[in-house]
């Protein structure tokens, strides 16, 4: 184990649309031991803004899931449905800078008009300049540079998009009232000092556009470590969508042995019980030795 580096200050942020999975509870392993083995601090969020789409009594059962597998984090649970007034705060900063605007535009006009981009379709900058007569906003966006975007990943290695052209001018307020994830996870990720964002392959494509909003948001510079994708034998990521079976806590030592192994850690098989299995773990822990992904879990 490294020196303690107490500047260090990491998350995992499930959302209860669902109960942990193998890919959900691999993502939170490697982003803990990575914030422990390097003595720093590991918080949880949960990400509840979603209602229509959570699963009652999801949230208990993930804070829960994580006792019984001895996830042990700092300070209390933060929600995201108890912090609406962050984002507010947040949005109205951008208007008042001018790097959000309203807009009138439809699902179905922006499909029509628009291009398919790297994360579905790329909007086409309709109501970018004001909107147009008789026209109200349906939603707020944030306004995206004609100019390539990239960081250094500390796994997946250098990333870039070009931000107009692959995500375009993206939402920060939903048509439907709830706040977008991409305001509220950099909100929250400025607000609760974090230093190092160690998460799933599947949100690097997010990346670029949350360190815009975070630059346009005055927030300070960040580190992410993308862990591998877990997917099924189809290739499609683990989640509840593909019918990803829950992890039992009953199982908690096999479970995680199977997480360390995907993240390139195979245990000894004379390291048995959780509490060896943690140890063993948190002594040994390397990023180099993490695949880049794609991991199939069969």
């Amino acid at each position: 184990m490294s020196a303690p580096d107490f500047s260090y200050r990491g998350r995992f942020a499930p959302s209860p649309t669902g109960l942990l999975h193998a890919g959900s509870l691999t993502t939170a392993v490697g982003s803990y031991l990575e914030a422990r083995s390097r003595g720093g601090q590991w918080l949880l969020r949960m990400e509840d803004l979603d209602p229509p789409r959570e699963m009652p009594g999801a949230a208990t059962n993930i804070l829960r899931t994580l006792e019984a597998f001895g996830f042990e984090w700092d300070g209390e649970v933060v929600y995201q449905s108890q912090r609406h007034h962050l984002y507010r705060a947040a949005l109205e900063q951008l208007i008042r800078q001018g790097d959000a605007y309203g807009c009138g535009c439809s699902r179905k006009e922006i499909s029509a008009h628009g291009l398919r981009g790297l994360d579905g379709m790329v909007y086409p900058g309709t109501c970018r300049h004001g909107l147009a007569p008789g026209r109200s906003p349906r939603a707020w966006r944030l306004k995206v540079p004609d100019r390539t975007l990239g960081f250094e990943d500390r796994l997946q290695g250098y990333y870039a998009q070009q931000l107009q052209q692959d995500i375009g001018d993206f939402v920060l307020l939903r048509a439907d009232g709830f706040w977008a994830y991409q305001l509220a996870v950099v909100v929250d990720d400025i607000e609760q000092g974090i230093s190092d964002i160690v998460r799933g392959a599947d949100l690097l494509v997010s990346t670029p556009r949350q360190l815009w909003l975070r630059q346009c948001l005055g927030g300070p510079a960040i580190s992410h470590c993308h862990l591998p994708l877990m997917v099924n034998l189809a290739g499609e990521k683990l989640s509840k969508q593909t019918l990803a079976p829950a992890i039992s806590p009953r199982l908690a030592a096999d479970e995680l042995r199977l997480a360390l192994l995907r993240l390139g850690h195979a245990a000894p098989a004379d390291v048995q019980s959780l509490a060896e299995l943690w140890s063993w773990a948190l002594t040994h822990w390397s990023l180099s030795r993490v695949p880049a992904g794609p991991v199939v879990i069969g």
